[in-house]
């Protein structure tokens, strides 16, 4: 497995599930309840420790310790500490469910997830979604997506990116051309060609070929992406190539308007500072500090208030002056 080390939630020591489940027990039990143990506990606990403490839990007084946090808490702190109780591919397999049932689809969820997963975790939230939910993720987002969008979402999901083995600089120059062609040669886009290219073809080799587009062209692939496609499908193919740059910028930017403005999107700013807690929150918050202007500490600190907040910033894990 991949063993990340830039988040900055990590294993607590010393570390005992059946003290932590007491304390949160206690912390739960009779009339109001002590939001503060309950978030200190499971801010500071990685995923696989807040695991045994739930088992612990169990053991302990019969309850389940998520059911628990449902009836205890309320609005976007109890979001926010459920969601913490989720193994990370269980938490993104939920996140994609939510976002193809029902009413409407949540474009912006899949875009986020399928842009920014490995290949490797990808084909993990394919296998957790089967067994949860007893249903293929594929057969789910193809039955409500449509037209490119769904071309790019489905080569995505076939996890298949060529692997990261030296750059062929024939190959690079080739497929430079084939995009310049594609888009700002063409009167209307092939657009067949960005998705093969950006969905099949390895991290270093895209990033080489970023740098021949803008060399041939004038122009950040970005911007013909821009003014060559709209909608979901632009917005995806944006997030494909933000990725392959750099996935902490790319979710450091997604934190920054997850907050900019009137009103936060807590959905986004929830579910990213969870996902990447344990992954690469240290260099999201370095991006962000660089690319802001402001650290996401002190952003975090002006958007959001109560327990929330300070459940947040503790998975924030500290400032950036």
């Amino acid at each position: 497995a991949l063993q990340y080390t830039r988040g900055t939630v990590t294993a607590f020591a010393p570390f005992d599930a059946r003290a932590d489940a007491e304390a949160l027990r206690k912390a739960m039990k009779g009339m109001g309840t002590d939001e503060e143990t309950v978030l200190t506990i499971l801010t500071t606990r990685n995923n696989a420790q807040r695991q045994e403490i739930a088992s612990a839990f169990k053991t302990l007084f019969g309850r389940d310790l998520v059911d628990d946090l449902k009836s205890e808490l309320t609005g976007k702190f109890e979001t926010l500490m459920v969601s913490l109780m989720r193994p990370a591919y269980i938490f993104d397999a939920h996140a994609l469910k939510h976002a193809i049932k029902g009413a409407g689809t949540n474009e912006k969820v899949l875009t986020e997830i399928l842009a920014s997963r490995t290949p490797e975790e990808v084909q993990n939230i394919k296998q957790v979604y089967l067994q949860e939910y007893e249903a293929n993720l594929e057969d789910k987002i193809t039955g409500e997506t449509s037209g490119h969008f769904q071309r790019l979402l489905v080569v995505l999901l076939q996890a298949n990116r060529d692997p990261d083995v030296g750059v062929d600089e024939a190959l690079v120059e080739q497929d430079a051309q084939v995009l310049f062609r594609a888009g700002e040669l063409k009167w209307g886009t092939d657009e067949e060609k960005f998705i093969t290219i950006l969905g099949t073809r390895s991290v270093s080799h895209l990033r080489r070929v970023f740098d021949k587009y803008m060399t041939i062209s004038g122009l950040q692939i970005e911007e013909t992406i821009d003014r060559e496609t709209s909608g979901d499908l632009e917005k995806l193919l944006l997030a494909v190539v933000k990725c392959i740059r750099s996935v902490p910028a790319y979710f450091a930017e997604t934190l920054y308007y997850s907050m900019k403005g009137a009103g936060t999107d807590d959905d986004t700013l929830i579910r990213v500072m969870v996902s990447r807690s344990e992954v690469d929150l240290l260099d999201i918050r370095r991006e962000f500090r660089k690319n802001f202007a402001k650290s996401l500490y002190q952003m975090i600190q002006k958007d959001t208030s109560g327990d929330y907040r300070k459940a947040l910033l503790l998975l924030c894990g500290g400032d950036d002056n």
